[in-house]
């Protein structure tokens, strides 16, 4: 059966995506965001103080405007899963997701039995109950499972990762990644060029989205990225998109003053 979650349906077809990442918990960010055409939104609970009654009014923005919305979670946590799942997120990205064994639970807790073990709730995703027949019957195909890869025990076991059946692909961390190996920030170090070839390798030759965050709000990165492979890419963050817009507003007001 065709997915209805967009995304999904490109991940299957090889399709790239593209979307954003929201780190500000106002419902402008998301609608904002979702109004500019990213095929999905990125909600950050690992790295910000978003709790879930603000993630339940972000994600009803995101899908307002024709976007999905996913969901970073803090931990590989089934409670936290089902509860941001309950929330009516349509896929989550998982952090430091370092074995087969963590990449199945992760896959496992976001579905329902027999396939998972995903708790049964009447909660936002299924309309409170109003159609939860449908949704019980569809959420273990259309949720979006990706695990982030930003520990060098991940991409030494990257091959075994990405083979686990209902993982839709990987996201590679590179800050954390280098970190894990004590070259921080060093993305040149023949380290990191090893491992995220390996990583590069291994995703694409198991068809899953391989994935990377292009902090930067600027289209030669996305450029760079797409050649190298790579086909679920988030484009930068909202504080960001807030930061160099304002910033380039004011440099161009102090530059025609002075001239």
């Amino acid at each position: 059966m065709k997915p209805k979650n967009k995304v999904k349906e490109k991940i299957v077809k090889g399709v790239p995506t593209f979307g954003s990442w929201i780190m500000i918990g106002h419902l402008a960010s998301a609608e904002i965001l979702a109004q500019a055409g990213f095929d999905w939104i990125t909600v950050d609970m690992e790295h910000t103080a978003i709790d879930y009654n603000t993630l339940q009014v972000l994600l009803a923005g995101i899908r307002s405007h024709g976007a999905e919305g996913f969901v970073r979670i803090e931990d590989n946590n089934p409670v936290v899963i089902k509860r941001v799942l309950d929330c009516g997120a349509n896929g989550i990205i998982v952090p430091l997701v370092n074995t087969r064994e963590e990449a199945e639970r992760a896959v496992q807790a976001a579905r329902y039995p027999p396939e998972g073990f995903r708790g049964v709730s009447l909660g936002r995703a299924s309309g409170y109950g109003d159609n939860f027949d449908d949704y019980f019957h569809s959420a273990n195909r259309e949720i979006v499972v990706i695990a982030q890869i930003e520990h060098y025990i991940a991409v030494e076991n990257i091959e075994s990762i990405v083979s686990v059946e209902g993982l839709d692909g990987v996201f590679l961390g590179p800050y954390d990644l280098s970190g894990s190996m004590n070259i921080v920030a060093q993305f040149d170090h023949p380290k990191m060029k090893d491992a995220r070839r390996k990583v590069k390798e291994a995703t694409l030759k198991a068809g899953k989205a391989l994935g990377f965050h292009e902090v930067r709000p600027e289209a030669d990165g996305v450029k760079a990225l797409l050649e190298e492979g790579f086909n679920f890419i988030a484009c930068s963050i909202d504080t960001l998109f807030l930061s160099s817009a304002s910033k380039r507003l004011m440099q161009s007001i102090v530059e025609n003053q002075t001239s």
